[in-house]
């Protein structure tokens, strides 16, 4: 873990490169790192404050981010006894108009999150309410703020941060003489809460807010961040000048603020992501392909090409000066690029293999070419599917579905019994309100109608049902885009597989950043069988892990380990694959609020755009191409 210049909450040494970073900056391994600190943080000033005979003032945040701090303080209550009866909290922000028990509501978050597990007393948790009449909100807005004050001011208040830089709702605009009041949500806001609400015409454009004021008031301020999406708007928030179009900007004027990072989210900082600008580097094989390719794209030339003074006018003079021949050096950068190019013949062939699919779809969105050159080299192919994508089909195609069985089953006779069923279930459908959860009947046909797209897909690729197994993983089946934490049975059901098949080679999604969390709760799982794999059979050869990326981002040129070029015949099938998916198609559900584009203009242009930049840098020239990782055992 790294911290800022002589200003880490824990004392740390200084973070060498760190100098364009405005507010102090903390980097951790993984979230659950992240996760564990800020608890232990929070577990030590209530500790402390108690032993004092004095409160502690939390504010609290919802959203996927904070959620593993609130486990581990739950853990902290219940295995290691902290006490939370000492403890007020006020929690930033609520929508509205809600009910404080529907499924969205941020009451009912914290209740099932951290309030229902934890003995903070009743009259001690303030959060904004979505429910009060319109004509009520300013007044209590104005007895929020003074509750605050009366409590002596927040002691600690934790923060995320959305997609516009916006901290609680204090969306761009909001400026640090805000305080507690409404607030009507910036579209980007809508569209990133849309999959909670099952689409974003359900997002209430409302909310009561926290203002930044209200914020900057606290003793202390901890935002994290976590996920690749979030490094865009982090790299604003930290390194350029403060500034209204991004309120978590307001925190660099606060003396006792702190962002912590997975490196992920920590990807476009100066430091990360070009690090020769900031500081001295040790240049490693890995850094000085980066390097060498960042020269080429900035400099619009070939690698071949570069000369020496152009690495002395882009800060890499250390590098150039490592080598007497500069041709030398960008010729060991274009062969270590142009050996990672796997043709049709390089790849395996006649093995045991096990794609890992988290939804019904990510199989031909992100990796449909390598699927298809397998099949085609003969390769034992299993398609697991790991959840049932249920809930990313929209009520209308349920219907069309129920009105096709409807028919069906009057044309060939069905009993008086199915015909029933079909017109209580399409009754059911038609009563239903927007963001309610299906029933199990419903939910199951929205199941089927993922399965048979499934299928459908993969049948370009020549395979049939007999290639496809539905893992049907029991953390998914909420009914709710909010799922349940990985369990013993969701583990379990990866073991079984890996058991069964004992593949040589198995495909995992490694794009993490996926809007409601399930490739990233599908990889954990895969981790944690694979390590149990490995230690009950020590002696077989343990399958090669092909970590694939495309549904939400691709994977960076010198990250890949194997580069697949693809003909446009190649992208072709692809696309015809992925347009199998047909209740995805045209609108999905969940597109996520990174990328407008159907899923399929994503692939086939992020196919075509690393297949460009190869170009571009003088390797082949190829229609499209597919990068993947290779690793022998998952990273955390």
């Amino acid at each position: 873990m790294a911290h800022h210049p002589g200003q880490g909450p824990s004392g740390g040494s200084t973070t060498e490169g760190s100098w364009r970073e405005r507010v102090p900056v903390e980097l951790f391994a993984s979230p659950a790192d992240m996760a564990i600190d800020v608890a232990r943080r929070i577990a030590s000033l209530i500790t402390s404050r108690a032993a004092e005979s004095r409160p502690v003032v939390l504010g609290l945040p919802t959203g996927s981010t904070p959620i593993g701090v609130y486990r581990q303080l739950i853990r902290l209550h219940q295995e290691e006894g902290l006490d939370f009866s000492n403890v007020l909290t006020f929690n930033l922000d609520e929508y509205y108009p809600i009910k404080p028990d529907a499924l969205q509501s941020y009451h009912r978050f914290m209740r099932e999150n951290f309030f229902d597990h934890v003995n903070v007393p009743e009259e001690n948790i303030h959060i904004p309410e979505g429910d009060i009449e319109r004509g009520e909100i300013g007044a209590w807005c104005a007895e929020y703020e003074q509750k605050i004050k009366d409590a002596g001011g927040m002691d600690l208040i934790l923060l995320g941060i959305g997609r516009t830089g916006h901290i609680g709702f204090n969306e761009p605009g909001s400026g640090p003489e805000t305080r507690t009041r409404p607030i009507i949500l910036d579209e980007i806001t809508r569209k990133d809460a849309a999959s909670d609400f099952f689409g974003d015409e359900n997002v209430p454009r409302e909310a009561i807010t926290m203002g930044v004021g209200t914020i900057l008031d606290a003793k202390e301020i901890i935002l994290m961040a976590t996920g690749e999406h979030k490094a865009p708007i982090i790299r604003r928030a930290v390194e350029d000048k403060v500034t209204h179009a991004v309120t978590a900007s307001y925190l660099q004027r606060h003396e006792n603020a702190h962002i912590l990072l997975d490196q992920a989210a920590a990807g476009d900082l100066t430091r990360i992501q070009t690090p020769w600008i900031v500081r001295d580097v040790e240049w490693t094989d890995d850094l000085i392909e980066r390097a060498v390719i960042w020269l080429a794209e900035r400099t619009e030339k070939a690698i071949l090409t570069l000369e020496e003074s152009d690495f002395h006018r882009h800060y890499l003079h250390s590098l150039a000066n490592q080598y007497s021949n500069i041709d030398d050096l960008c010729k060991y950068v274009f062969e270590r690029l142009r050996q990672r190019i796997a043709y049709s013949e390089d790849l395996p062939s006649q093995q045991r293999m096990v794609l890992f699919s988290p939804h019904p779809d990510d199989d031909v969105i992100s990796m449909g070419g390598m699927l298809d050159k397998c099949v085609r080299n003969e390769n034992d192919m299993t398609v697991a599917y790991m959840t049932n994508g249920s809930v990313a089909v929209f009520d209308s195609d349920v219907r069309r579905h129920l009105r096709f069985m409807r028919m069906s089953a009057e044309y060939f006779n069905g009993d008086e019994g199915v015909l029933a069923k079909l017109d209580a279930l399409r009754k059911a459908m038609d009563s239903k309100n927007p963001g309610d959860v299906d029933s199990e009947d419903v939910q199951l046909i929205k199941a089927y109608i993922r399965y048979s797209e499934a299928i459908a897909g993969i049948e370009v690729m020549d395979l049939d049902q007999r290639h496809a197994r539905f893992l049907d993983m029991p953390f998914y089946k909420t009914g709710t885009v909010r799922k349940e934490p990985i369990g013993e049975a969701d583990v379990q059901i990866v073991m079984d597989l890996l058991e069964e098949k004992m593949p040589n080679h198995i495909f995992v999604a490694g794009d993490l950043s996926d809007p409601h969390g399930t490739h990233r709760m599908c990889y954990f799982a895969i981790q944690e069988a694979l390590k149990r794999f490995r230690e009950k059979y020590p002696s077989e050869d343990h399958p090669l892990v092909w970590l694939y990326r495309g549904a939400w981002q691709e994977w960076e040129i010198d990250e890949a380990d194997v580069l697949i070029p693809m003909s446009k015949a190649d992208l072709d099938r692809k696309v015809e694959a992925i347009f199998k998916h047909e209740s995805q198609k045209d609108r999905a559900m969940y597109p996520g609020a990174y990328d407008t584009r159907e899923f399929w203009e994503r692939a086939k242009q992020r196919n075509q755009h690393t297949a460009k930049r190869l170009d571009m840098l003088g390797l082949p020239e190829f229609h499209a191409v597919e990068a993947y990782v290779c690793v022998h055992e998952l990273p955390s």
